[in-house]
């Protein structure tokens, strides 16, 4: 009977743990591209225009500009970036090539996608697509994972000819991300995300200084940042511990009358 009550706590308190973490995994809905998305890019990491996950933005340009965009990616996910060139009508062949860079303006390795394409004479358009590595809460000072914090994109022509420098073009620019979960946790995490200018305004904060200071990059994940606290890392823990008690309680049950002696009538 003790047994069975037991069993029935544990497999409750598996329920209440599982359900916030099927909750999480539920996809999200996608933002399509609306009147709030930007509508132009910015020339430099310093004027990056920027850009929340899952919203496409659009901008004109020219052949030959760096087109920059921010985002802001957290721990545990994998972020994916889209870009999509639209070329004019004649063209010459032409390579173009997307670039992502952390906060610290690390260039960041895509995992894979097209990251360089040419477009061939003609081409009305070409797409681009690189997915990061997983974005870590925690990592050695001399590696180069992705960390938390802003990441810029980066979009221009490598290779094209002198003839069609300076062509109009039009740009658009997607960034969604995956959530890992438990498998990408880590022990540990960062102080501050990797956003230019936080480690400024947290300093005039703590001084309670009147003067305010200008964070590069204001954007930030919807439930802010370090949101994917919970993951499926703790569903396994909790079953783990629920089976070993299980198996703690069974084996004691089949092996308590074996040390007992034999009555003899």
């Amino acid at each position: 009977m003790r047994i069975t009550r037991a069993l029935s706590a544990s497999l409750l308190m598996l329920g209440l743990a599982v359900s916030p973490a099927v909750a999480d995994s539920s996809p999200s809905p996608s933002a399509s591209a609306d009147g709030d998305a930007p509508t132009q890019a910015g020339t430099s990491f310093r004027t990056a225009t920027e850009i929340e996950q899952g919203r496409t933005a659009t901008a004109n340009g020219s052949a030959g500009d760096y087109l920059y965009w921010s985002f802001p990616a957290d721990a545990g996910q994998r972020p994916t970036v889209k870009a999509t060139v639209k070329l004019p009508e004649t063209h010459a062949a032409e390579t173009w090539q997307i670039d992502v860079y952390d906060g610290l303006r690390r260039r960041q390795a895509c995992q894979y996608g097209a990251q360089t394409r040419t477009a061939a004479a003609g081409t009305s358009s070409v797409e681009l697509a690189c997915t990061l590595r997983t974005v870590r809460a925690w990592s050695e000072p001399w590696a180069n994972d992705p960390l938390p914090g802003t990441y810029y994109v980066r979009l221009t022509v490598v290779d094209l000819t002198t003839a069609d420098l300076g062509l109009p073009v039009d740009t658009e620019v997607r960034v969604d991300s995956k959530d890992i979960g438990g498998s990408a946790a880590v022990d540990g995490s960062l102080a501050e995300p990797l956003v230019p200018g936080v480690a400024v305004k947290s300093e005039a904060d703590d001084e309670s200084s009147e003067t305010t200071s200008a964070v590069l990059s204001a954007i930030e994940p919807e439930d802010g940042w370090s949101s994917g606290w919970w993951s499926d890392r703790w569903v396994w823990t909790a079953l783990g511990g629920v089976l070993a008690a299980l198996a703690g309680v069974g084996g004691y049950t089949l092996t308590r009358g074996a040390g007992r002696p034999t009555r003899v009538p």
